[in-house]
């Protein structure tokens, strides 16, 4: 490796801190101020850079919050594919992960929902956005085989992730997971 890689690499690396700060400072703005609160320019100065090199970074807003949707919906996706990999009980392991919403992990999930309810209007968001519906449903393949099932789970679980946001109180693991076994169709 010559002295030219080294400073590509150096410089590569340098890129990647200062794009994954900026997601951060996107994330905490959704978070503080909703979706709707999210321009390069407050973007830019949450993360105490200037505006310009958000912009250099994403171009388009559109690009900004895919890039922010992606960091969490990927969160979720190591999350679940944890579940499905390293648990017998994949429902519990779920009711566990959408309990979380009301605590801990609130803000992330918090995030999260608002996103995706924006790629509604939109669609440079809409992929990402699915990817928890498709990963709920790959869960709930593992699960049972009937398509109707999982589809109720895959509901299931947006309706309870919504209603424990909406609730703002330590959400009931055992319901949760009451619910969702109803929905799929295990006793």
């Amino acid at each position: 490796m010559g002295e030219e890689d080294v400073i590509t690499d150096g410089r590569k690396a340098r890129g990647q801190r200062r794009r994954a700060e900026i997601i951060d400072a996107t994330l905490t703005i959704v978070r503080r101020d909703g979706a709707a609160g999210v321009t390069h320019r407050t973007v830019a100065k949450e993360a105490g850079i200037p505006t310009s090199l958000s912009t250099y970074y994403f171009a388009t807003l559109d690009d900004l919050l895919v890039a922010a949707l992606t960091s969490v919906a990927e969160n979720y996706t190591a999350r679940i594919r944890g579940i499905i990999d390293g648990r017998d009980d994949k429902l519990r392991g779920l009711a566990e992960l959408i309990a979380e919403s009301a605590g801990p992990g609130r803000d992330r999930a918090l995030a999260e929902r608002e996103l995706s309810t924006m790629a509604a209007r939109r669609p440079a968001l809409r992929p990402v956005a699915r990817r928890w519906r498709e990963n709920v449903a790959e869960l709930g393949g593992h699960c049972t085989d009937d398509p109707e099932a999982i589809a109720s789970l895959v509901a299931t679980s947006d309706g309870l992730c919504t209603a424990v946001l909406l609730d703002d109180m330590p959400a009931d693991v055992e319901h949760i997971e009451a619910v969702l076994r109803r929905a799929i169709g295990i006793a």
